[in-house]
């Protein structure tokens, strides 16, 4: 969720600088051009004030009255060191673009004076209008017109063409230096999105831990209530007593399960030996009579076997297993020993296949002893049942990488469908095509939570050529963050 939750605040964080940013810079830029126009326009203004008195002209550009000469020499000379001084092209222009002054000399033809658009406001009476935003990427001048008023008519105009380099670099540095505040920013609204992530998805990781063990049969799993937003400790409260309330429901259904077998195993004994005692005393020759009696014996004892593991899949699901490190190889061989008469009274053959990565025919792995032994056996007489004679089961023991220990279990019966490996180890579950097999269904179930209990699994797929082929797999090494740690540091982790 955070590789979510993080690029979109990020993404927002930047929107909104970016909102703030472009404004900004370009307000900027505005302000600087207008700065020089206001420049210029107080720069015309003046040189207005002394061309308006130079105002008769003879036939020549040059040729202007002799009161007026004098002003005239000092209008020449002020535009000569302002043009040297800032580099800004300036001149006073009659109205058919004839220049009474300019500096430099001839910068611009009459022609090109009277098509100017500031110009011809000059001649309106106006001051030339804003010129278009100079950016810092484009070579453009801006052009500033004034116009000199004599008794209410323009008699003559004042421009200035400046060239915008100085502008231009001051923008650029203005906007670097925007642009590193938006850096500084950005990488603010980073930390802060980062942490803000951490803090709102800390309690969804522990809340997330808690319900992966609660799935795994931990049902002691809680979440600590402390830190994070509001309505994420409302959840963790809820969570806790759902949890506590899911507990106590499975708890209440394994003590009556467990109660229940208990209490029906001493009736139900006593009953299996009055059928016995009853069957001593039917006469002889009665066969009718010894089937039916042999029949309701059997019954029985299917009833006492269901009831059995019963009570062995609630205490499983009860007692927490004391994991450690033990030889799987050692312990599957010697599962196979202890069941190899049975198989040899079935006439199955039942081979178990030493490691072969394992030099000294070791394979270590982290395990319950007794709750792994009691798993393998319920899966080896599970082979054993559905292998007919002359077809062999084997039990083979492999490291799978530094991680994981599995021990396979391949019989040579019928196998089973698609479908149905997906509900095999469900409980009282059984093919509908070995039902006459004896059996409560629930040799599988107890298996797979004996595993789970010292995080294992069991998994089921078909075998080559024909059968089930059964894999436990087991830690190979204590798990750090495995299945017998997450309770509890769900248990104490800071939300």
């Amino acid at each position: 969720m955070r590789s979510r939750l993080l690029p979109l605040l990020l993404v927002l964080m930047a929107a909104v600088l970016l909102a703030l940013g472009l404004p900004l810079a370009a307000e900027f830029a505005s302000s600087q051009q207008q700065q020089l126009i206001v420049d210029r326009i107080d720069d015309t203004t003046r040189f207005a004030s002394i061309g308006q008195f130079v105002t008769e002209r003879g036939t020549a550009p040059d040729a202007v009255a002799a009161d007026s000469s004098e002003r005239l020499r000092t209008l020449r000379i002020e535009l000569a060191r302002y043009q040297d001084l800032y580099g800004i092209n300036a001149g006073v222009f009659y109205r058919d673009g004839a220049a009474m002054a300019d500096a430099p000399r001839h910068w611009r033809t009459p022609e090109q004076i009277t098509a100017d658009p500031a110009f011809q406001e000059a001649l309106a009476g106006r001051r030339s209008h804003n010129p278009a935003q100079v950016w810092p990427w484009q070579r453009g001048r801006i052009t500033v017109a004034s116009p000199i008023v004599q008794d209410g008519d323009v008699v003559a105009v004042v421009m200035t063409d400046s060239p915008t380099g100085a502008m231009r670099s001051r923008i650029l540095h203005g906007w670097l230096l925007i642009a590193g505040g938006e850096i500084a920013a950005t990488a603010v609204a980073v930390l802060v999105a980062i942490r803000l992530t951490g803090w709102v998805l800390r309690p969804i990781r522990v809340l997330d831990r808690a319900t992966h063990d609660i799935a795994t049969g931990q049902l002691a799993s809680r979440v600590a209530e402390a830190g994070g937003p509001p309505e994420l400790r409302r959840l963790a409260r809820s969570f806790n007593e759902m949890a506590a309330n899911v507990e106590q429901v499975l708890e209440q259904q394994r003590a009556f399960v467990a109660d229940a077998s208990h209490q029906l195993r001493n009736p139900l004994s006593a009953l299996l030996l009055r059928i016995d005692l009853l069957a001593l005393e039917l006469p002889g020759g009665n066969g009718e009579m010894e089937r039916e009696l042999e029949s309701v014996r059997e019954e029985g004892k299917r009833l006492a076997t269901v009831l059995d593991d019963l009570l062995g899949l609630a205490l499983a699901e009860h007692v927490r297993t004391e994991t450690r490190i033990t030889d799987i190889a050692e312990l599957a061989a010697e599962r196979v020993a202890a069941w190899r008469p049975v198989a040899e009274q079935e006439s199955v053959p039942l081979e178990y296949r030493a490691p072969d990565r394992a030099a000294d025919g070791t394979v270590t792995g982290w395990a319950d002893p007794t709750a792994l032994s009691s798993a393998l056996d319920a899966v080896i007489d599970n082979a054993l049942k559905f292998t007919p004679e002359g077809e062999k089961v084997t039990v083979c023991v492999s490291a799978r990488g530094s991680n994981t220990v599995a021990v396979t279990v391949a019989d040579g019966g019928p196998g089973l469908a698609d479908d149905e490996l997906a509900r095999i180890g469900d409980r009282f579950w059984r093919s509908p095509r070995h039902q006459n097999v004896d059996g409560s269904g629930l040799g599988l179930s107890i298996a797979r939570v004996l595993l789970a209990q010292g995080g294992g699994a069991i998994t089921y797929a078909h075998n080559t050529p024909r059968g089930l082929s059964v894999t436990l797999t087991l830690p190979g090494a204590p798990p750090g963050d495995g299945a017998r740690r997450r309770g509890s540091q769900a248990r104490s982790a800071t939300a």
